[in-house]
Order: structure tokens, then sequence, then C-alpha cells
């Protein structure tokens, strides 16, 4: 058997995933355990701790008693049970596919064996709280190539876990973009940090994104194909000068002129389109620019891309977030791209479980 000190013996009924014991020492909560049956040794950890004593029950109701008990027995007969939660063989961190037999040995995990599993990675987060000598590393290719979500209460350094992160990456060489909900990135003091403004070129924006920014909503029929045909109209011109948003207002303006629109319902649909168009310009205005150079093509490798959205509305946000996500997307595929990290804050916001939004398809 190898491992530390036993802490404690399984006792009851088990699962695959988890298992009561009992102990004489007080293990502390949060703790990594092993314990070896079945030719197999598996990492666990203590949860659900419970101090008791077979001679001071919960039946005494007098505090004379328990003094008196506690005069001739001392305080040596106490008990801890508690339960540990399983999180796999320590080679691969696969369930056991058995549960521990009852008088199963449960020791404390060496620290060896902890730093095999916690400590090959590249990107340094800090120590395990339980064991302050083992460091805890990252995998970069890992987390570059799959979702992770940083989860805890208001306050607990969710914020600080994804500096420490993108600290890391920088190191590496990599590329973070972190989109800044709260402009709170971009002074946070990175080795490298590359500022971008949430500047948008509608040129570059798909027809979906630039409907939601203007307004149209998906019940407006009439209103979306004018708007599209002008849209389509106005980037088919883009080889000459000039706005595209003025493009587009002047599509709409001859289409409003033209004998082509006969009902009552037809021509109050150009108008509100127009009108529409005009309110995005200037709602939108210093944001929406059509010179402005496509986001990705600001990115710096080895330095923390920020995006601040901070003074941004949620819709706005919407369209950056997933125009930005789609775009990497499709340069990743063709190979035009580096692997990016993209940091998403307040994701809940982005990604609504019931809201349907359209950075939500993207994430």
């Amino acid at each position: 058997m190898t491992g530390g000190s036993v802490i404690g013996v399984c006792i009851g009924e088990a699962t695959p995933g988890e298992v009561g014991f009992i102990s004489r020492e007080m293990p502390v909560t949060g703790e990594y355990v092993t314990l070896e049956f079945e030719d197999t040794r598996v990492l666990g950890m203590v949860e659900g701790l419970v101090r008791g004593s077979p001679a001071i029950s919960g039946d005494i109701i007098d505090p004379d008693v328990v003094e008196r008990i506690l005069k001739f027995e001392g305080s040596g007969g106490q008990y801890v049970r508690g339960r540990v939660r399983l999180l796999g063989d320590v080679k691969d961190l696969r369930i056991p596919k058995v549960p521990p037999p009852p008088g199963t040995k449960i020791l404390r995990a060496d620290t060896e064996t902890l730093r095999q599993l916690f400590s090959t990675g590249t990107v340094r987060i800090g120590t395990l709280l339980s064991n302050p000598e083992v460091e805890v590393k990252l995998d970069a290719n890992m987390m570059v190539s799959r979702h992770l979500a940083i989860l805890a209460i208001t306050g607990a350094g969710k914020s600080n876990t994804v500096s420490v992160i993108v600290e890391g990456l920088i190191g590496l060489e990599g590329m973070p973009i972190i989109f800044d909900m709260h402009s709170e990135y971009g002074d946070a003091g990175f080795t490298s940090v590359k500022k971008i403004a949430p500047r948008l070129n509608p040129v570059y924006l798909s027809f979906a994104e630039f409907k939601m920014l203007v307004d149209v909503g998906k019940d407006a029929y009439i209103q979306e194909r004018l708007l599209r045909k002008a849209f389509k109209a106005a980037k088919a011109g883009m080889k000459g000068r000039g706005s595209f948003i003025e493009k587009i207002l002047r599509k709409l303006e001859e289409k409003a002129d033209s004998e082509e629109l006969k009902t009552g319902s037809e021509k109050n649909a150009i108008a509100g389109v127009i009108n529409k168009v005009e309110d995005f310009e200037n709602k939108y205005e210093g944001l929406v620019d059509p010179h402005a150079p496509h986001i990705l093509d600001q990115l710096e490798q080895g330095s923390a891309n920020v995006i601040d959205l901070g003074s941004v509305d949620e819709d706005y946000a919407d369209v950056i977030v997933s125009h930005i996500l789609r775009r990497t997307l499709y340069k990743r595929k063709t190979g035009d791209m580096p692997p990016v990290f993209c940091i998403i804050e307040e994701a809940h916001i982005l990604a609504p479980a019931k809201l349907p939004t359209h950075s939500k398809y993207w994430i």
C-alpha cells in the first residue's frame, strides 16, 4: 500500500462516486485522500465532516451531565464521520467501475502523487490549499482547445484567476482575448497588454448582426426584406469611396422615392427602416467606424488583447463578441490564425440560459 498516513476506514454503503468513512482523528474538508481496492488506486476528496461522541449523544438535555461525562471520560472517545467524493484513478482520473468495499483504508494523499496530478502543466495558477508544497499547473494546449468555466461566488477571486492564467499564456507567447465587460483588465498590470477599442466596421458585419444593431425585429418581415436588399447592394458597391451606412441610407431613400412601393404598409416600413438606420448611426457614433480595421487584425501574439466593452450596451457587446468568435472560428478552421484563448467575462449576460443571443451560438 502506498500513500500517506491512514485517516479513516470506509463504512456503510458506497457508490463508485462516493463513500462514507469513520475516523478518530479530524481530517480537513477539501483534503485529498487515496483508497486502494480492486487493484486500483483512487483519488478522493474529503467532504461533509461530522464529529460526535457515543457518550455525549444528542439526547442529553442537561449541561451538567456533559460536564460529568467529560470529567470521568475526557474527550478521547470522540469519533469523526464524513464522506469522500471519489475523483478517479490516480493514473487517468477515470471513475472506478465498482465502489470500495467496507473496511477499505483511507490514506492522506502523499505529495508526490498530488504533484503527478496537479503539477505537470505549463501555466502555474497557484498551490493546493490542503498542501501548499504542490503547485497547480494547467495544460495550456488543453485550455485553448476546449471550453472551461471559472465559477465562484462574488469576491472569491475569479478575475484574479483569469489574470494569472492570462499572464501564464503571455509567457508562452499565446494569444488571449479578453472581452472585458467591466473595464477592469486594461490596467491589470500584465507583462504585455494590447488595448483594443470596441469599434466595428459595419462592412465586416453579417446581415443578422447589422439587423440586430439597427433594431429590426424578427417579426418585421417587410422592414427586414427592405434592409437586407439595401445591405447587400451597399456591400456590393463598397469598392468605391463613401460610408457604408450612407450607402445603405441612399439605397433605402431611392427605394422610398421609387414607384415600387404600392401599399401603405410598405411605405411605412421603408420610412421606419430609414429612421432606425439613422438612429443606429447616432446611437453608436464613435463606435461604428467605416474606416476601422477589423478587430482580429489588431490582435498581438504574446500580449493580453483586451477589448473594453464596459461603455457599450448589451446588444452592441453581443454583436461584437459573436462577430469576433465567428470570424475567429472561421480563421482557425482555414489555418489563417494561431490558437487563441477567448475569455468572456459575465458570460451569463451574453449566453443566458433562457434567451437567444448571437453570442450564445458561437460560444
